[in-house]
């Protein structure tokens, strides 16, 4: 699907990131394996984990190279992209993975905490795409998927941080998608459900966490590799600024934002007219706040 591509995967040391790295190498590309090797939270770090995967690509006689430069700091993105233009010439696809939790409820989130996720997802999303972009227009083509998450397109809780970042790189994409269809380069975002340290913190205290946990083990990173394979080849050329999520055996179209419901007063509004008119007019249509009332019941991931 992808034979002599070169991709850029970020955050490809393990989990989902490091699956699709071994997916697109199956498929023929050429893969940079980028990956800090940090902790859960950011901290620390090591070129451990991207070699490792790097490693295992060569062994089944695919091509890539690792690469360890953070995805957080605009130089430092662009040496990523630089890295597989160095190493093989040039770069077709990047898949945006590169991520790292903070969680705390809101009323307790510290500026730091707030900061470093949204430097390393959001902001390390935009920073690889930029640079690739570049490249991407000179050569009329390219692809960019984005891992964004059911935390931002739903909610959840104690991740402000995680859900306002996830939902902006959905409103970057599509930014992205319509401001490079000229040049034919695609952009779209996969909605992860996986079993990866990134939800290993779960909790698993009563009967009812742990049957929940045991059903999300089901679902393996390797389940979300195809989509992306997918969305880096050529095959995938009519496909854009779209969002997708995978769950297990299952791909769904998620789907955008749409007016609901309209209510029009030709002598216009007062907040007491809207009080007594409008809202009670709106509210069957709204969507519940509570999480467990969602028609597809999905764990956030």
């Amino acid at each position: 699907m992808v034979e002599g591509k070169v991709v850029v995967v970020t955050g490809a040391g393990g989990g989902i990131g490091r699956d699709i790295a071994l997916a697109m190498a199956s498929h023929g590309a050429k893969v940079v394996v980028n990956d800090i090797g940090a902790a859960l939270d950011g901290a620390g770090g090591s070129a451990g984990p991207a070699q490792q995967v790097v490693d295992e690509i060569r062994a089944a006689g695919g091509q890539a190279v690792p690469n360890t430069d953070s995805v957080a700091d605009a130089a430092s993105a662009a040496r990523i992209v630089e890295c597989a233009v160095e190493s093989f010439g040039r770069i077709d696809a990047v898949v945006n993975n590169a991520g790292i939790l903070r969680d705390r409820f809101f009323h307790k989130m510290s500026v730091d905490e707030w900061d470093a996720v949204l430097k390393v997802h959001l902001y390390g999303a935009y920073y690889v795409s930029r640079a690739a972009a570049t490249h991407f227009k000179e050569q009329n083509s390219g692809a960019m998927v984005h891992m964004t998450s059911t935390s931002g397109l739903i909610g959840n809780y104690g991740q402000a941080n995680y859900a306002a970042a996830k939902l902006g790189i959905v409103a970057l994409s599509k930014s992205i998608a319509l401001d490079m269809l000229k040049f034919n380069v695609r952009s779209n975002c996969i909605a992860p459900f996986a079993w990866s340290r990134m939800i290993g913190a779960i909790p698993t205290d009563t009967d009812e966490q742990r049957a929940r946990v045991d059903k999300i083990k089901q679902m393996t990173p390797a389940k979300v590799a195809p989509l992306a394979v997918y969305l880096a080849s050529d095959a995938a050329g009519a496909v854009n600024g779209q969002i997708f999520s995978v769950r297990n055996n299952e791909i769904s179209l998620i789907s955008q934002p749409r007016p609901v419901r309209s209510i029009h007063r030709s002598e216009g509004w007062t907040p007491q007219s809207i009080a007594e008119h409008a809202m009670p007019a709106m509210r069957a249509s709204f969507h519940p706040l509570d999480r467990s009332a969602d028609v597809f019941s999905w764990d956030p991931v």
